[in-house]
């Protein structure tokens, strides 16, 4: 007997980049997935999110999280090479990017209403941008 499509709702994605799936309400479930522009010598800028956390699980692969200290300027640049299936939570107002492997997909939850408005991103200079090139995973 077929599930009454009312009771369920199924999602997948097969291409690259980040893509939304579900928004309920407050919050959000999202896939990442590898492209070009997250190559670690492609990051030119770090995001915060202004309004909430943000939960990413990596599901295959390699991802490596790079969190940054400081308010309004970039501080420190430290990376976190993800284990699989454990929750990372990068806090409210933590410069974040990432450099996912071609075969990783990365879970991601966050609030619904995330978006450029409460995301505000900053422009890493030259030596920033040296705190990540040399991440390899």
């Amino acid at each position: 007997m077929k599930i009454d499509k009312r009771l369920i709702e199924i999602k997948e994605y097969q291409g690259n980049g980040y893509k939304p799936l579900i928004d309920f309400e407050t919050w959000r479930v999202a896939v990442l997935k590898y492209c070009d522009e997250l190559l670690p010598e492609n990051i030119t800028v770090l995001q915060r999110h202004d309004e909430s956390d943000e939960i990413f699980v990596l599901l295959q692969g390699n991802c490596t999280l790079f969190i940054a200290d400081g308010k309004e300027e970039v501080g420190t640049i430290y990376h976190e090479p993800m284990e699989l299936l454990k929750l990372y939570n990068i806090k409210k107002s933590t410069w974040h990017s990432h450099t996912l492997s071609k075969a990783a997909v990365v879970l991601i939850v966050e609030n619904a209403n995330t978006c450029l408005l409460n995301s505000p991103e900053i422009v890493l200079n030259e030596d920033e941008k040296k705190m990540i090139t040399h991440v390899i995973y």
